[in-house]
């Protein structure tokens, strides 16, 4: 049995980092992340998930990679001139603990140890809002599995290759909060598809809302570990989704950006995606195998 790695599922903690990497030696690059362990101090330790561009990882561990599995390597083109840009990079790090100084030691030091074989293409720091809200004020993540049922969805099954293993995709959307601000709560739901206090799913929420058109039910189930991100005077969410498929997050871009109803999720009006890329999270057994 293959085994994830284990800070996909750290829940509950307040700092993270996101580090997204350039190769200048591919296969370097793999084997000096899978030889970066998890830190332990007396004051807390930090999680790590190390992933790749699919086409990366497959040309290091052929035998440990999903079929089909694909780079966002062009942009995803909506209606009414909406792009989803694709910006992949060649591996991320993500990085969560209690406290961002520990964070920002161990970021630093996998810089450090990664500079020869590559350079840092985007790095962002994020941190909870209000328990569980993104910066809109509302509840994300409401649809999400639980930690029982999360690896039986976004994990690859047992007998395929990458076994144990997840895709991921990894999305910064900044907000257009003084407009978002302007309209009232009501319209706000409409917007989501949900009540801001409760997050109870509106009976009559509109067809372009968010929750219609990421509606899972449709396209798949997925496990996300959003976070909100940024500065005072810029900010956003980091979308951080799991799937075993790859299509299920195809197909929620694709309904997002209208081309499934030719009406673009309402939510677009206020928030656009600055960066796109999928990465496979291989297992951590496949980390501690021959690519090390």
């Amino acid at each position: 049995m293959r085994f994830p790695q284990s800070g996909i599922f750290a829940l509950g903690t307040p700092s993270h980092a996101y580090l997204e990497f350039d190769a200048r030696d591919g296969d370097g690059l793999v084997a000096a992340i899978a030889s970066l362990r998890e830190p332990r101090t007396t004051m807390g330790g930090v999680n790590l998930v190390a992933g790749f561009r699919p086409e990366l990882w497959r040309a290091v561990a052929p035998d440990d990679s999903p079929d089909g599995v694909a780079g966002f390597d062009a942009d995803l083109v909506g209606i009414d001139g909406f792009v989803m840009p694709a910006t992949q990079h060649d591996a991320v790090l993500w990085l969560s603990g209690a406290s961002y100084d520990v964070v920002f030691d161990v970021a630093r030091a996998a810089i450090a140890e990664l500079a020869p074989l590559a350079s840092v293409a985007d790095e962002t720091s994020s941190w909870p809002y209000q328990h569980d809200r993104d910066l809109t004020g509302f509840v994300d993540g409401t649809e999400n599995p639980t930690l029982i049922e999360a690896p039986e969805i976004m994990l690859v099954p047992e007998g395929r290759p990458g076994a144990g293993g997840t895709i991921l995709l990894l999305q910064k959307w900044p907000h257009d909060t003084a407009a978002w601000e302007l309209l009232p709560v009501e319209e706000q739901e409409l917007v989501i598809g949900r009540r801001k206090l409760d997050s109870l799913e509106l009976e009559d929420k509109p067809a372009d809302s968010h929750v219609a058109s990421t509606d899972q039910d449709d396209f798949g189930k997925i496990f996300r570990r959003n976070m909100p991100y940024g500065t005072v005077t810029d900010h956003g969410t980091m979308f951080v989704g799991f799937s075993a498929e790859q299509r299920p997050l195809e197909a929620m871009l694709e309904s997002m950006a209208g081309l499934k109803t030719g009406a673009r999720d309402a939510l677009t009006r206020y928030s656009r995606p600055l960066t796109g890329a999928y990465y496979f999270v291989p297992s951590a057994d496949a980390l501690r195998g021959p690519v090390t």
